[in-house]
């Protein structure tokens, strides 16, 4: 049994696609995943699974969720010891003592021709951001809401994504390292 994190963007924000975690937990349960644990309602999962890829289990989990609960969401799912080296490679590691300022975009894929250019023209000053591998670091002193950089981040990299802040990313990698 291999070890994943999955992590599901758009679930339960602003009363669009309500998925109880209690209700994913049990459809992940009926698809051969166990030691099933969530965390907050945002679609944060460790879990273990007979698969050794995990685009196959993300998709597998997408698919599974349409047929079940009637919506299409794009699911990310990582090996443990890949989502521990990511959260890792973490380039601000000064912003870890302000977890709100520090956040996570986890591409669904590689950006093959992110326009970076454009990102950097909008940012504000007092922002940073690095794109390395298939996570945009974000480091926001002034808060996520202010930043003109974040509706722009899906479409300058050409791929979905899903943003966790450093909280959310701490707290499921300490979940994720107790099983």
């Amino acid at each position: 049994m291999s070890h994943f994190v999955v992590l599901l963007r758009g679930v339960n924000v602003g009363g669009n696609n309500v998925l109880p975690m209690k209700q994913l937990s049990e459809l992940l349960v009926s698809m051969g995943c166990s030691a099933v644990n969530t965390y907050i309602q945002s679609g944060n999962v460790s879990l273990f699974h007979p698969s050794e890829s995990a685009a196959k289990l993300a998709a597998d989990i997408a698919t599974k969720i349409m047929s079940k609960f009637g919506f299409t969401i794009s699911v990310m799912a990582f090996t443990f010891e890949t989502f521990e080296q990511l959260v890792n490679a973490n380039p601000f590691k000064h912003s870890e003592r302000e977890p709100k300022t520090l956040h996570l975009y986890f591409l669904e894929k590689t950006a093959s021709s992110p326009d970076l250019q454009s990102l950097e023209a909008v940012k504000a000053e007092s922002e940073s951001f690095a794109l390395l591998g298939t996570v945009l670091y974000l480091h926001a002193p002034d808060g996520i809401g202010r930043s003109k950089l974040t509706a722009k981040i899906e479409r300058c990299l050409g791929v979905a994504t899903t943003a966790r802040n450093w909280n959310t990313v701490s707290k499921l990698l300490s979940f994720v390292e107790t099983q």
